[in-house]
């Protein structure tokens, strides 16, 4: 790993699986008063009441994912893509110009910080390792994910299965991460780790 220069800004790319522990890791980054983009918050931001994100939505796939106020059934849209990759597609070619948008305004915003942290799950499949400069990612062995994303989101085996299985594989994303932390132990464990990698990267 090469010892990145004092004075400079560091973009890192925080990323895993589903149900890997990734939001403990951001948690870590804010704690220690690092600023954090999160792509999955800008993701909520944009198909708010009023934005353009959310009219191209309705107008795409129907005004029945929207609740009776307007707001987007997020669960209900959730449940139909995951079901038909296709649908996933569409909608991904919705969000993803304002979310790069967004992200790339909030880099600027930071610009004076030595460390910003992005947080985003999907980074490799929209190839946003081009925007970062080092790529952190967080896994656990399989069985350990299906199991929290079970427990965690309230799905069935099947519905666990099709969310994981939307995703790159967290075997290759660990072949391309530049680091790798280990989520299947304690949290302070996980915590240990990303504090030695930080260290590294900073002195």
């Amino acid at each position: 790993m090469p010892t990145l220069s004092e004075g400079e800004t560091v973009i890192i790319g925080l990323t895993g699986g589903i149900a890997s522990g990734k939001s403990a890791v951001a948690n870590w980054f804010s704690q220690h008063k690092i600023p954090v983009i999160d792509a999955d918050k800008i993701a909520r931001q944009i198909v708010e009441i009023g934005q353009p994100a959310l009219k191209k939505i309705s107008q795409t796939f129907g005004s029945d994912f929207l609740h009776v106020d307007g707001r987007l059934d997020r669960a209900k849209l959730g449940s139909y893509i995951f079901s038909q990759p296709s649908e996933k597609d569409k909608l991904d070619a919705i969000m993803q110009p304002y979310i790069y948008q967004q992200i790339v305004q909030k880099i600027k915003q930071h610009a004076q910080a030595p460390l910003i942290v992005v947080d985003m799950p999907l980074l490799y499949e929209f190839h946003y390792e081009t925007l970062v400069d080092q790529v952190m990612v967080v896994a656990v062995d399989e069985h350990t994910q299906l199991e929290r994303l079970k427990q965690r989101n309230h799905l069935t085996d099947l519905e666990a299965k099709q969310r994981i299985q939307s995703q790159m594989p967290l075997s290759e994303k660990k072949k391309r991460a530049d680091v790798v932390v280990d989520n299947n132990g304690s949290l302070e464990q996980t915590y240990q780790q990303v504090e030695k990698i930080v260290n590294k990267w900073l002195h």
